[in-house]
């Protein structure tokens, strides 16, 4: 059977997989030619997801369908499954569509090209060509791995090697332009500076700084990103007054407090540290900032394709996290409870483990809790198996069994699974990892206020189990991320950690 080199759900046309009507190219072939399906001809092109039941199947599948059944089209088993469905008993799927593995040496190959010779990527075609993949399957690979549309992608990653250069003192030059990877420095500077938040030149500048302010988008909205921060007012990590936030942080030159004020147009970023920091880390505070204020992103064509849901609420954005461990250990923590008794046991670890700072203290490294004994967490109402998931999760980011950072820097899949493999991370956890460190296309499915939230958009009977929330968000890929904010926010009028009860991890 034909391979395929991508997983992705077919619902948005777009320059690389658009027919001349507009339609997605595997849809309007699926839709023309019904005997090759039938006779086999298109299996390893897509595979046909049934939504109501629950099943993907090959378009060869005598199996009958309802008339009512809902019908979507997946470019791999990936995108399929990742939509809550199961493979079908009778054409079995699962047998012999493949590709993944391939998939992610790909995907790494193609990061590590164009982060190390970016002027050799100056535009998506470039992308095509260098993959070898038809460009649905291009599509397929950059959403599936890197939950970006590929030139998207090749944006960003050109974007992330030219603020290495500049940190290290390079100039913003014409040449430098063309180096990495633009056609010119109006270009380079326009898309450096929308992805960003400043000029180059500023970036470049980071190095002898101690404050910079990140220009906000028009429309942004800061009252649920201030909450969010906020969400434990007794938290020795974070605080907030009115429009301000402070946020303590471990880094590589010692802990230190961010400062942000959110203005009309633009956050103002103070960074308090009792030493000079030098270009890396105050590079890597700079993207912190970023992460807090949910600014990696454009939320508009999501807001203008789902308007009702995001009625009232124009502008908002997912506030992530600045450290893959602190997601992860607010996700284990926060395992089938609620926010305010999660918000509690973490300030419990930050009081063991945590560093000062002022009155302030940084969220712990994975380090510092892997040296806790489980029996300190047990005496402060961590449960035996609480305990345990979190410190082993600490040493297997400590040990590098768990690469976390670099991880997150790279494929969502393989990010996913090795969270997963973990004892006491389950789907809920990994995603909640995922969507709190800017994965765009990630859902916490098992969360029990985002079920709550579908039923009453979708005025469905009852509260839908995982496997249906899973395939109830996929009408939301490749946003499921944003999604999830705002129905989370629908229920509470602010977006929490997680919602009451919320994970329900099966292996936890």
């Amino acid at each position: 059977m034909a391979t395929t080199e991508g997983p992705v759900l077919i619902r948005r046309s777009t320059q690389h997989d658009a027919t001349a009507d507009g339609r997605p190219a595997l849809v309007a072939a699926a839709g023309r030619d019904r005997r090759r399906a039938r006779d086999g001809d298109l299996d390893g092109r897509f595979l046909i997801g049934q939504m109501v039941c629950g099943r993907y199947c090959l378009p060869s599948c005598s199996l009958k369908r309802s008339r009512n059944e809902e019908i979507r089209l997946f470019v791999t088993e990936a995108a399929a499954r990742y939509a809550g469905l199961r493979a079908c008993r009778q054409c079995r799927p699962d047998a012999g569509y493949d590709g993944e593995a391939r998939n992610l040496v790909l995907y790494e190959q193609l990061s590590e090209r164009v982060a190390t010779a970016p002027a050799a990527f100056p535009d998506v075609s470039v992308l095509l060509t260098e993959s070898g993949l038809e460009p649905d399957r291009l599509v397929g690979l950059f959403r599936d791995h890197g939950h970006l549309s590929p030139g998207r992608w090749l944006e960003r990653t050109k974007i992330r090697a030219a603020a290495q250069v500049l940190l290290a003192g390079a100039r913003p030059t014409t040449a430098f332009a063309r180096d990495a990877g633009f056609a010119d420095r109006p270009a380079f500077e326009l898309a450096f500076t929308q992805r960003m938040r400043l000029p180059p030149a500023r970036y470049g500048g980071l190095a002898a700084a101690s404050a910079f302010a990140l220009s906000l988008p028009s429309g942004y909205r800061a009252v649920e990103v201030l909450a969010y921060h906020g969400r434990d007012p007794a938290s020795p990590t974070e605080r907030r007054a009115g429009n301000r936030i402070w946020k303590a942080l471990m880094t590589d030159a010692g802990p230190v407090v961010l400062e942000v004020t959110v203005g009309a147009r633009a956050a103002r970023v103070t960074v308090h540290a009792e030493r000079p920091l030098g270009g890396v880390v105050m590079g890597r505070l700079h993207a912190s900032s970023l992460a807090m204020l949910g600014l990696d992103g454009d939320v508009e064509p999501f807001e203008t394709e789902h308007r009702t849901l995001v009625a009232g609420r124009e502008g908002l954005r997912v506030a992530l996290l600045p450290s893959g461990f602190e997601a992860l250990s607010w996700g284990i923590i926060g395992q089938q409870i609620n926010l305010a008794f999660a918000a509690s046991l973490r300030r419990e670890v930050i009081a063991l483990a945590g560093v000062p700072i002022g009155s302030m203290r940084a969220h712990p490294t994975a380090q510092a809790v892997a040296r806790i004994a489980p029996s300190d967490l047990k005496a402060r109402r961590f449960s035996r198996a609480k305990a345990d998931y979190l410190i082993d999760a600490a040493h297997a980011v400590a040990s590098g069994a768990l690469p976390l950072d670099r991880l997150l820097q790279g494929s969502a899949v393989a990010a996913e699974r090795a969270l997963t493999e973990r004892r006491g991370v389950g789907i809920w956890t990994a995603r909640y990892v995922l969507m709190r460190t800017g994965f765009a296309d990630a859902a916490p499915v098992g969360d029990s206020g985002l079920a709550t939230a579908l039923q009453r958009l979708l005025g469905i009977a009852r509260r839908p189990d995982a496997g249906q929330t899973a395939r109830l968000m996929s009408r939301f890929s490749p946003d499921r991320a944003l999604a999830s904010a705002h129905l989370w926010a629908s229920l509470h009028g602010l977006v929490p950690v997680a919602s009451a009860g919320a994970a329900g991890d099966a292996d936890a």
